[in-house]
């Protein structure tokens, strides 16, 4: 492939001087030429190491317009051109758009580390070179890179060294690559990479002083250190050297002394190798390793047991090497720690900690504080420590103020948090300024730095947080404690105090108080008399405080007239605070009665719908009984008159009394007279179809091994069978219960048991999992009587930085087609669209991202954001607490016994009030004349003829059933 690349950049370079040939000829050349450039590029990203200088010259030789320019004559040229380069041609052109639109989307924001690995990945398949480094070297400056970032990096580099400069180049690659993570597998490369260069000046001194750090970093690995002895005492047996042999034992002695897996194996190596016994020490120290390998192992084998990123099994693992205190083991942990959980801001404050203040090692403390941030630069207290580190250690002060510019466009997700990190900084600031000089560059630089943080928090802060995340001005206060304190000017003091009490803080007693403070420790009488005047006049949470204190001063150091103007302003000001206090408390309870009126009018009111229900059942009573005996008179004139023949549920014809029935239907279709069973006969079958319906029996002593399932379709003919192949995936599936009403129906809800728990708790995961049109739901056998605080809900009911709520969304947005819109702003763990019992979507959605930052940048570029016509609302996931429901306790009367829920059942009123009753059938009623506390009682005998129904005769109702 490499010349086939050579090839095609010399015919490039001898195109100009050739003399001028046929047209066709001259297509030819070119869609031939294009053609091989094509396949050099179609696998280019396999071919790294066969390409070399190659690469270079093609580079050198055809550039990419003309590339694409010789590429369209030659097919134009072509009569038909080969399916596969136009393929190509596509898949080029959209690989370039796509790398555009990373460039542009990475100019808007530099942090999106997605974008940085999707670019990277596509410059690396198209052979942009040169791109791709300048990319790499970019991100690598921003974020710390994966042990599989660098691997491929690092082999691309290695394929296209050739002389001594590259390896340097290549060197320098593996230094930045060991710093980022500890990475054992790096290592490793890092060494057998330099003996590659051992014929050159210094490389065995190079070879074995990287060996060395790598032991220092990586030796103590449990499970991957060994990899990096062995490679090392490899290496020292194929020098031949007088004195390798004791610097092979002196590899094996010390690795034998460290607690490693497989110590057993390296012992017998060890053994057969060495022609002179093992020394007494070197098996003492064996022996002591092997010991303390026991101890570690139930650490490690938790750690090979559990999945990433183990964060639990990792914490208690540094716990037990913090008590034991060896420093090297202690960051080791740590480190192996951080690989897979570097995106918690909890681990690397601990880390950063323990280094502050154990170690204390300039340049480690600061290259973890540095790796902290740059992994977690969305939490500022990983920030305000580096900065305290820096300052600790001495770094200059134009690298500090670098790093201070840095955390500002880290991108907070909170106000409070620019906040904090101008005051670690301008603390920073403070400590610099000697105050015993009246003027100073330090000192101006502070100030400099004041006014732009109070600045900086009102444009920058305030506009995107639409709050400057200071209301008590603490920055403000702190630089007015400065002026005066230190810097003796009171008079920039209160122009400060002003301004703080300008800012809606005046109503606060504290801040008078403050403000009074530092009047009395450095300024004068006057103005502490002043400040306390206006406080009472502006105090509204405790002005009583405030009058005591301008009482308790005047009454020290003021004169009678001073006192006298105290005593009036006091009580003028407690006399209206107390008016107004009194209208306040006059205002609630008025509320409170409103309240307690309507309280009482909600209370009538039930107990008239309850009276009024209660009389309607009993009327309806009443009807049903009347009507059953006009159906026992209807059934003695059966043969003289015709009638409808009554439905009944739960009870149809055989196929031999179907038939018997089909002749005896009239020519105008209607039936004639049919035996029909009495309603009491029809009540006993109903009643024995109910005793024959079987009951599901369950047994609370199995709840651990079964699920419950609910909220099913009960259109589903076999639940047992259609649930069975789902369920027997999560295990043995011994029996499936579902649940059936008296009439037979599927109620939409079943019991699971299985042969293991395991199998319940793996079926849980089949929760939400749509069946026929419904999403499922799978939660665990509880007995809620027996256990009344158990909940369900699976998703998290607190805040969640990391999880959207977006709402508005067009009912006919999809779960893909959200996931497009918001993989654009960061990387997307999971999309939940919420929906009803029905499945059907409710508009709402729950977006997860992978990290804190992701999640506020996808805030500010989405909220707003039209979908489909809708303008859609998105917000950090923080729900409403949700409501606890009433406890049985609650609804129990005075006597002891359980109130009943209302009346209309356990899931409330019905949707229809609609009487089913035919119209014909119907008897008008007077209307029931209302009570003062409910509907008045209806006389027993109504003696007005005009309001008494004319009573009607079996023959009367027959008539009214032919008319039509």
């Amino acid at each position: 492939m490499a010349t086939a690349a050579a090839t095609s950049a010399s015919e490039a370079e001898a195109e100009p001087k050739a003399g001028p040939t046929a047209e066709g000829e001259e297509d030819e050349v070119k869609a031939a030429r294009t053609r091989r450039k094509v396949l050099s590029r179609a696998v280019a990203a396999a071919t790294y190491k066969a390409m070399g200088p190659g690469w270079d010259q093609q580079e050198e030789g055809v550039s990419e317009s003309d590339g694409d320019e010789e590429y369209a004559m030659a097919s134009s040229a072509e009569s038909s051109p080969g399916e596969y380069e136009w393929e190509y041609d596509e898949e080029e052109e959209k690989n370039q758009l796509e790398i555009e639109r990373l460039e542009e989307q990475l100019s808007i924001n530099v942090y999106d580390y997605n974008c940085h690995v999707d670019l990277i990945r596509l410059l690396r398949l198209e052979g942009e070179l040169t791109k791709v480094r300048m990319a790499r070297q970019k991100m690598s400056e921003i974020f710390p890179l994966t042990e599989e970032l660098w691997l491929e990096w690092l082999h691309d580099e290695i394929s296209m060294a050739l002389d001594g400069l590259d390896r340097e180049h290549v060197y320098d690659l593996f230094e930045k690559a060991v710093k980022d993570y500890i990475c054992p597998n790096i290592w490793l490369e890092y060494g057998q990479y330099s003996v590659g260069g051992i014929g050159q000046k210094g490389g065995l001194e190079k070879v074995r002083s990287v060996f060395e750090r790598a032991l220092s970093s990586v030796g103590l690995h449990m499970t991957k250190g060994l990899a990096i002895w062995e490679a090392y005492r490899e290496f020292e047996s194929a020098i031949v050297e007088a004195a390798r042999l004791e610097k092979v034992h002196s590899l094996f002695r010390r690795q034998l002394a460290i607690p490693l897996f497989d110590m057993e194996a390296t012992f017998a190596e060890y053994e057969e190798w060495s022609e002179d016994p093992i020394p007494e020490s070197v098996i003492q120290n064996y022996n002591k390793a092997l010991q303390q390998l026991e101890k570690y192992k139930p650490y490690e084998e938790a750690l090979l047991q559990a999945e990433a990123p183990r964060l639990a099994e990792y914490q208690a693992y540094i716990d037990f090497e913090m008590k034991i205190g060896d420093p090297a083991r202690v960051q080791l942990i740590f480190e192996r720690a951080l690989v897979e959980n570097c995106l918690v801001p909890d681990l690397w404050i601990r880390y950063s900690q323990y280094l502050d203040r154990q170690l204390k090692v300039k340049d480690l403390v600061l290259s973890v504080h540095n790796r902290a941030v740059r992994n977690c630069p969305w939490t500022v207290a990983l920030w305000s420590r580096y900065l305290l580190a820096m300052e600790r250690h001495g770094v200059d002060h134009q690298v500090i103020s670098a790093t201070f510019e840095k955390a500002l466009s880290a991108g907070f997700i909170q106000a409070t948090d620019y906040v904090e990190i101008w005051q670690a900084y301008l603390d920073y600031l403070r400590r610099r300024v000697d105050f015993k000089q009246d003027s100073s560059k330090e000192l101006e630089e502070l100030r400099s730095a004041f006014t732009r943080a109070l600045e900086y928090l009102k444009q920058e802060v305030e506009e995107r947080f639409n709050e400057s995340g200071d209301p008590s001005c603490m920055i403000m206060q702190n630089w007015a404690r400065i002026e005066a304190r230190l810097c003796n000017n009171m008079q920039k003091a209160r122009e400060l105090w002003d301004s703080i009490m300008t800012k809606g803080n005046a109503k606060y007693a504290n801040m008078w108080l403050e403000y009074y403070n530092l009047e009395r420790a450095h300024g004068d009488t006057q103005h502490c008399r002043k400040a306390l005047h206006r406080a009472v006049q502006c105090t509204s949470d405790y002005p009583e405080h405030v009058c005591e204190v301008l009482l308790t001063m005047e009454r020290t150091e003021g004169t009678l007239e001073d006192w006298d103007i105290a005593v009036q302003k006091t009580e003028t000001r407690l006399a209206r605070v107390n008016e107004q206090r009194i209208k306040v408390a006059e205002k609630e309870a008025a509320l409170a009665q409103q309240e307690e009126e309507k309280a009482e009018q909600r209370k009538r009111a039930r107990a008239e719908k309850k009276a009024l229900k209660k009389k309607k059942k009993t009327r309806g009573a009443d009807k049903r009984k009347a009507e059953e005996d006009d159906e026992k008179e209807w059934g003695d004139d059966e043969e003289e008159q015709p009638s409808k023949r009554r439905k009944v549920e739960d009870s149809t014809p055989s196929a031999g009394e179907a038939q018997d029935r089909e002749p005896e239907a009239g020519l105008l279709g209607k039936s004639v007279p049919v035996d029909v069973d009495p309603p009491s006969k029809q009540k006993e079958r109903a009643a024995a179809l109910k005793r024959d319906v079987p009951k599901v029996p369950h047994d609370s002593s199995k709840d651990s091994i079964t699920v419950f399932v609910s909220n099913l379709p009960y259109s589903m003919s076999e639940p047992d069978v259609q649930l069975r192949p789902l369920f027997e995936a999560c295990g043995e599936v011994a029996e499936i219960r579902p649940i059936f009403s008296n009439r037979g129906d599927f109620r939409g809800y079943c019991y699971v048991e299985f042969k293991e728990e395991k199998s319940a708790l793996q079926a849980l995961e089949l929760d939400r999992k749509n069946v026929e049109g419904r999403p499922m739901f799978v939660s665990p056998c509880v007995d809620k009587s027996k256990n009344p605080d158990f909940k369900v809900f699976r998703y998290s009911t607190a805040l969640e930085k990391h999880k959207l709520f977006v709402s508005g969304l067009p009912f006919s947005c999809t779960k893909e087609e959200l996931e497009e819109i918001c993989k654009a702003h960061g990387t997307v763990k999971d999309i939940r669209l919420v929906t009803n019992r029905a499945g059907k979507p409710k508009g709402l959605a729950y977006v997860e991202y992978e990290s804190e930052s992701q999640a506020s940048q996808a805030v500010l570029k989405m909220d707003g954001m039209t979908v489909k016509e809708n303008v859609i609302k998105v917000a950090i996931s923080n729900p409403p607490q949700r409501k606890v429901p009433e406890k049985p306790e609650a609804r129990r009367a005075p006597g002891g016994a359980l109130v009943p829920r209302q009346i209309y059942g356990a899931r409330g009123k019905g949707r229809t009030q609609l009487s089913l009753l035919p119209r014909a059938l119907q008897r008008p009623g007077a209307p029931a004349a209302q009570a003062e506390n409910g509907p008045a009682p209806r006389p027993a005998v109504t003696t007005s003829a005009a309001t008494e129904a004319p009573k009607m005769s079996n023959a009367d109702f027959a008539k009214l059933l032919l008319r039509k």
